[in-house]
């Protein structure tokens, strides 16, 4: 523990740690409406980590066993740079309906002014139907780091190396 009688010290540490976290993390999503019906993406409890997407269509979508359709949202967003944005499915629609994103995770880069589409997968033997407002996925936004890529002859040994695909056991 630091002795500071003034707390001089330790309130400036305090503040450096605050602006270095405040620095590394996105306090504000700049969201513009491409529809004017578009619901902004929603999170729908305290706890939630991402925020509930829902449909922005003028008419109903069938989706047939198996087959693919693109959903609007009818908003696009403003990442700041070094973050994206992750669309995966909300798990009731995947595990009671089998409608999943189409490409298992999509990937919104910071550069994409777009509006947010999401491929909906379904995986299902019933026709599925996404109406005007339907929550069809949740996006997470995540900081993201992109490291110089530096090629090399070997790497370092580690105690698993290659095993991949069940090689630490069930």
């Amino acid at each position: 523990m630091i002795n500071d009688s003034e707390g001089g010290f330790v309130r400036d540490i305090f503040v450096r740690h605050k602006e270095l976290c405040y620095n590394r993390c996105m306090k504000n999503l700049k969201i513009k409406r491409v529809r004017e019906s578009a619901r902004l993406p929603e999170q729908k409890t305290d706890g939630s980590v991402g925020y509930d997407i829902s449909a922005c269509i003028s008419e109903e979508i069938v989706i047939e066993p198996g087959e693919t359709k693109i959903v609007g949202s009818g908003f696009a967003i403003a990442l700041e740079s070094g973050f994206a944005a992750f669309i995966y499915a909300r798990s009731g629609l995947g595990i009671k309906s089998g409608i999943i994103p189409a490409n298992c995770v999509g990937v919104i880069d910071s550069d994409y002014r777009g509006e947010i589409l999401v491929g909906l997968r379904n995986t299902s033997k019933e026709p599925f139907v996404v109406r005007d407002g339907d929550r069809i996925a949740q996006m997470v936004i995540c900081k993201c780091e992109l490291p110089e890529i530096v090629l090399c002859e070997d790497l370092d040994e580690t105690v698993r190396g290659a095993g991949g695909f069940g090689s630490t056991g069930q």
